[in-house]
């Protein structure tokens, strides 16, 4: 299990999307992203993380509750920060009526205790805003990001990565973000593949790949 949250905090989403943790399918966070015009991709395997952007930045979601919660925030904050992640980690956090008196102590443990970028967030419809406009301002910032990921949008590169068994469309993502090529995936070595997907998956796709020549043996 361990080997699995490093692989998803690899992927990134395509332009216009975020990849979501299914804990969040009926939120209202979700229903007011869609209304935003973003599209989202559910995964269940996200590890700690609640959301992946586009521009390699990936959100934890602190909600009031949490906060009111104490332990359970610091030990998901903590997991968050130890996370094996490329992406720039951002904290969202609540800052209510019930939760302000805990804020400040927030902040600092979030800020200056693990090194993090705190976003305050009055609920889930200003989340929603907020990541809405990184995920279409990132468009506007990052003109030639949109070649070198167009590959991504690709239907038939995702499909024939997605052929491979145990590969769905995020870890299709993780992979092609990774190589460069489908010649690259097809020769890539289980230790190469094994920082993407995992070890037991890197054996999987490395056997996909050289089937014909493994049933010759």
């Amino acid at each position: 299990m361990e080997t699995k949250a490093p692989v998803l905090l690899n992927a990134v989403p395509p332009y216009g999307h975020v990849i979501a943790s299914e804990k969040w399918r009926n939120t209202s966070l979700i229903q007011s992203l869609k209304g935003g015009g973003v599209k989202i991709l559910f995964e269940t395997e996200l590890g700690v993380a609640d959301f992946h952007l586009p521009n390699k930045s990936c959100i934890l979601y602190v909600s009031e509750c949490d906060i009111i919660a104490a332990n359970s925030y610091k030990r998901k904050l903590v997991r968050y920060r130890n996370a094996s992640s490329s992406f720039q980690q951002l904290v969202l956090v609540e800052n209510t009526r019930l939760s302000e008196q805990y804020f400040s102590a927030v902040q600092k443990f979030v800020v200056f205790d693990l090194g993090l970028t705190l976003l305050p967030v009055s609920g889930q419809t200003e989340a929603s805003q907020l990541i809405t406009q990184m995920v279409h301002g990132n468009r506007r910032e990052n003109p030639f990001r949109r070649t070198s990921s167009s590959r991504l949008l690709d239907p038939a590169v995702l499909a024939l990565v997605q052929q491979v068994p145990g590969v769905g469309r995020v870890k299709a993502l993780a992979l092609l973000q990774r190589f460069s090529s489908i010649q690259q995936l097809c020769n890539a070595a289980p230790v190469e593949l094994e920082p993407v997907v995992g070890q037991a998956a890197a054996q999987q796709i490395h056997s996909f790949f050289h089937k014909p020549t493994a049933a010759g043996t």
